[in-house]
């Protein structure tokens, strides 16, 4: 309405309306007008109308949080018909982010063991990505129980980020024992030989992603809540991983390895 039809109470009560014999009456002849206090804004999704009512999660998991709020929430408030409860915010982004690892997840495993495919031999990709699977969670879940971090959507994505990297360094080490048969080795002094030789850069490959992520696990600051579990898991991941496959990866090549294998450095 404009101004002057809704600027004092005489002026509402006074808005005509119509009825079917078409003549015109105020207001006040079908309602009682008065003034009380309401929402000082109405929101609307979905054509609808809805309340926001938002509460912080600290010290605790969302998923935990938001499951033992909405058993609460719905033993405590009944609603009548035609009302419902919709948990969104974070909650909301948590499990589209969870419907996308879904796809992601697999599709990087599967890229991963394509790539490792190119060795020419199955058993070699299976026997990195097996010790990867036992060596990578150790020191990622660790690393978040040792902090305090929940496990969330952000530390799932550095579980998946670091299978890349241990991936990696399983390769240097596996390519070069490769290398050592190639010239005529036999596989367990190959193994020992490119175990010593390739330490080094094995060391600084995960080194480098390790240290490049400690400010990240250790910050504080505006926005450290979604970057530092993703960091965390890398961090605790790869230092668990450079100490378990220095032993593991060449114990379980040896242990595969046969005369006549069909080797791609």
């Amino acid at each position: 309405m404009q101004e002057r039809f809704r600027n004092n109470m005489d002026a509402i009560k006074n808005l005509l309306i119509a009825i079917p014999d078409g003549q015109y009456l105020p207001i006040d002849q079908f309602a009682n007008i008065n003034v009380e206090s309401g929402a000082s804004f109405i929101y609307r999704e979905s054509n609808s109308r809805y309340i926001g009512i938002r509460f912080s999660v600290d010290g605790r998991d969302l998923t935990g949080a938001v499951g033992e709020a909405r058993r609460k929430v719905e033993q405590a408030v009944p609603l009548p018909i035609g009302y419902k409860y919709d948990w969104g915010g974070e909650y909301k982004d948590y499990l589209a982010s969870i419907g996308q690892m879904k796809l992601i997840l697999p599709l990087t495993i599967l890229l991963i063991l394509l790539i490792l495919a190119l060795y020419g031999n199955l058993k070699f990709p299976l026997i990195i990505f097996f010790s990867v699977l036992i060596t990578e969670p150790v020191g990622g879940l660790l690393a978040l129980w040792i902090t305090g971090t929940n496990f969330s959507v952000s530390s799932m994505l550095g579980f998946v980020a670091l299978m890349g990297v241990a991936v990696q360094t399983s390769v240097i080490l596996y390519s070069f024992i490769n290398k050592l048969r190639l010239e005529g080795r036999d596989p367990l002094s190959a193994t020992l030989d490119a175990s010593l030789l390739r330490l080094r850069p094995i060391m600084m490959t995960a080194l480098v992603a390790c240290l490049g992520m400690l400010p990240a696990a250790i910050s504080t600051g505006i926005g450290s809540d979604s970057q530092k579990p993703f960091a965390i898991v890398i961090v605790g991941g790869l230092a668990s991983r450079l100490l378990l496959s220095v032993f593991l990866s060449p114990v379980l090549y040896s242990l595969a390895a046969r005369e006549g294998d069909t080797l791609q450095v």
